[in-house]
Formats: structure tokens, C-alpha cells, sequence
């Protein structure tokens, strides 16, 4: 049997802890492992005509298979016309999605307060000669921008600023008239919110955060319709070159078994270090989809599964959030998020995003709850001096 095909077994309703544990494997084989170790080839057997699926390392690779296929099934369960293509970074497959999908003169809509190296891609897009347009992920402002677009690019969660948009409503907006959407899903996670089943043509990620989750991988990936559209995705991530090392892929698939567990445990402590943070003098701009006056609260829940691991929020000056920051015992000063092992960070050191000095951006781990809020109100005690 052919390595991509789909296992037999896992029933189309299978719960997300279930199908995380079981997604991509393939069909048990007497003495072989279950989920066999990475394929480390440049080059196949390959007598006669081409026709069998691996025949250059460039091209494809059952590693890459297996783990494309498990992020597929978490992407869109039980859907067999949808493809999902694994790439080297998130960046790189950010930038194999929009440069694939638009050429000069198109237009393309961007979020003005998405993660900070859009601003490079958008300056390479106009180099191209593409339009780019920008407005805020709050408040569905992306809408008075879509007349003539070719895609519509949305991150919601936005990161840092965790604003939410109602991807259905924006997705019909676009579509009707006759634009693409992707939508970056890498805070929420495929167990947080599905794109493709609120309308989008392209949930694009970078594994590195959550989706794999122990900070030690780079990795990203484009799911979509089987297709035109995803032809040339693979075209482009073909031409450059962008793929993943076997590695990373094997890594990768072998971390999704904990996805479940782990998503739901930080979502939870999330919540709660949020929940802590309410109310206090020092604090303000306190931002996570899940606390019930949280600005985009009422149009995360109709959206979103689980409200994700991140909490960011503002501290009065540069130097008490740098205070607060070395204070901190249980969280690392690190930037990235969605990893086992708490991290902060203050988000205007790296000079891309808009936000005060005192901004934080607060990725919560798999430690006990309790002993995190303890943390960090604790830092925040000892940074008032």
C-alpha cells in the first residue's frame, strides 16, 4: 500500500483528542513502528518513467506525507478534496501563499496589525508591482478595503495585539467579489478554529508556535482546496526551494500526539493568569479573546473553539516592564510563543509592531496554573520598585 494513502480506522467523528493522536498514520504493518522514523533521501529508485510519488527530495517525501496529511486532518476532518502542502518556516509559507497567489497589478488586503514581518513582505509585493492595502483586524475594517482585491489576507487572533475579526462575514464579503482568503491560524491552532469551515480558501501556519509546541522546530504549512490555487502553492514552494528537513517533519508529527492536551491545559491557564491580571493599577490594555469583556469575546465564541495560549497586556514604562520581566522565575524572557515552557517578552524591543514600550506579550506553558499566576503577580509586586 502507498505511503499516502489515508489510514483505514479513524472514524470521520472522531473526537480532536482522538484524531490528534491518530492523524496521518499510516495502516499498522507487522514489526514496523507506528509511526515509522524520518525518510533521509535526496534521491529515489527510480527506473524508467517517472510515475511513482517520490522521485526527488525537492518534490515531496513520506515524512512530509505523513505529517501533511495529519495537519490536513486537523485542518478540515473528514474532507478528501483539501491539501495541505508543509513548508520550512511559517515565513515560508506566508510568502509561498501570497506571492503564488497574486501577481503585478492585483491587489492584495493585509491586516496593519499582523505579525511584524508582514511589513517586509508587503514591501517586496509593491516591489512586484502588487497594491497593497492595509486596515486593522478590530472591527471587520478589512471590509472597506476589499473592492478589486485579489486576496484577502486575515489574522485573527492577531498577534501581538489578540484583536479578532468575523472571518465568515469577511470571507462572503471577498467572495463576493471574487477574491481569495487566506486566513494565518497559527495562534488559534486547527483544535482553536477551523478556517476552510468558516468559508476560507487557505488556513496558512507556522508550526513552529503551538501546532508543534516544544520550541525547538521551525515549520509551517498551507492547507487549501484541492486545486489550481494549490498547484501553484506547490509550484512556488518547488522553485525556491522551501521545504522542510525530514527531521522537522517527523518532529512535528510526532508532537501533534499532545496537541489536544496541551492546547486545552494552556488555553485554561491563559484564562486564568488573564482572569488575575483583571483589575490591576498597573495594568492596562489587558487583551485575551476569553475573558467575557474582552473587546473581541462575542465574536471569538461564535468563531472559536479554544481562545489560545497568549495574553498581552501594558505595563505604565519600558523599564517596569523589563522590571517585571527579570523578576519572573517560571517564565522565560523569550520571543515566539504557544511552547510547554512559559515565555514573555516586551514586543517593542524587536521595533515592528505598534504597541507602547511597555507592552507585553505573555505565552502561557503547561506548568500548574497556579503556580504561574503566583509568578506573575509576584513580579509584578517586586517591578513597582
Amino acid at each position: 500500500m502507498s505511503d499516502s494513502a489515508p489510514p483505514e480506522g479513524l472514524p470521520g467523528d472522531a473526537g480532536e483528542g482522538t484524531r490528534a493522536v491518530r492523524a496521518g498514520l499510516p495502516e499498522p504493518v507487522k514489526y514496523e513502528p507506528t509511526l515509522p522514523g524520518p525518510v533521509f533521501a535526496a534521491h529515489y529508485h527510480l527506473p524508467g518513467e517517472p510515475t511513482g510519488p517520490y522521485t526527488y527530495g525537492r518534490d515531496e517525501n513520506p515524512t512530509w506525507t505523513r505529517l501533511e496529511r495529519a495537519i490536513g486532518e486537523l485542518e478540515a476532518p473528514g474532507r478528501d478534496d483539501v491539501e495541505t502542502l508543509a513548508f520550512a518556516s511559517g515565513m515560508a509559507a506566508i510568502s509561498a501563499l501570497l506571492f503564488s497567489q497574486s501577481r503585478s497589478g492585483d491587489t492584495v488586503v493585509l491586516p496593519s496589525d499582523g505579525y511584524q514581518a508582514l511589513p517586509l513582505v508587503r514591501a517586496q509585493l509593491e516591489a512586484y508591482g502588487v497594491e497593497v492595502r492595509t486596515a486593522p483586524t478590530g472591527g471587520d475594517a478589512q471590509l472597506d478595503a476589499l473592492d478589486g482585491a485579489r486576496l484577502l489576507w486575515i489574522e485573527s487572533p492577531s498577534n501581538p495585539g489578540l484583536d479578532v475579526c468575523d472571518i465568515r462575514r469577511l470571507v462572503e464579503a471577498a467572495h463576493a467579489r471574487g477574491a481569495l482568503v487566506a486566513v494565518d491560524n497559527t495562534l488559534a491552532t486547527p483544535l482553536g478554529q477551523r478556517p476552510l469551515e468558516l468559508g476560507a480558501d487557505f488556513s496558512v501556519a507556522s508550526g513552529t508556535k503551538q501546532l508543534t509546541g516544544h520550541g525547538d522546530l521551525l515549520l509551517g504549512y498551507v492547507t487549501g482546496r484541492a486545486g489550481e490555487a494549490m498547484t501553484a502553492v506547490r509550484h512556488w514552494r518547488k522553485i525556491v526551494g522551501a521545504i522542510p528537513g525530514p527531521m522537522e517533519a517527523w518532529l512535528a508529527h510526532r508532537s501533534l500526539a499532545t496537541l489536544q492536551l496541551r492546547v486545552d491545559r494552556q488555553a485554561a491557564s491563559a484564562l486564568a493568569v488573564a482572569e488575575a491580571l483583571r483589575g490591576r493599577p498597573e495594568v492596562t490594555g489587558l487583551r485575551h479573546p476569553g475573558l467575557s469583556d474582552d473587546p473581541a469575546h462575542a465574536v471569538a465564541a461564535r468563531q472559536m473553539r479554544r481562545f489560545g495560549c497568549v495574553v498581552s497586556f501594558t505595563l505604565p514604562t519600558r523599564a517596569r516592564a523589563e522590571r517585571f520581566l527579570q523578576a519572573l522565575r517560571l517564565v522565560d524572557d523569550a520571543t515566539s510563543f504557544g511552547g510547554v515552557r512559559s515565555t514573555a517578552e516586551r514586543r517593542g524591543r524587536w521595533g515592528g509592531d505598534a504597541v507602547p514600550e511597555g507592552f507585553i506579550r505573555l505565552s502561557v506553558g503547561a506548568e500548574d496554573p497556579e503556580d504561574l499566576v503566583a509568578d506573575v503577580l509576584r513580579a509584578l509586586g517586586e517591578s513597582a520598585s
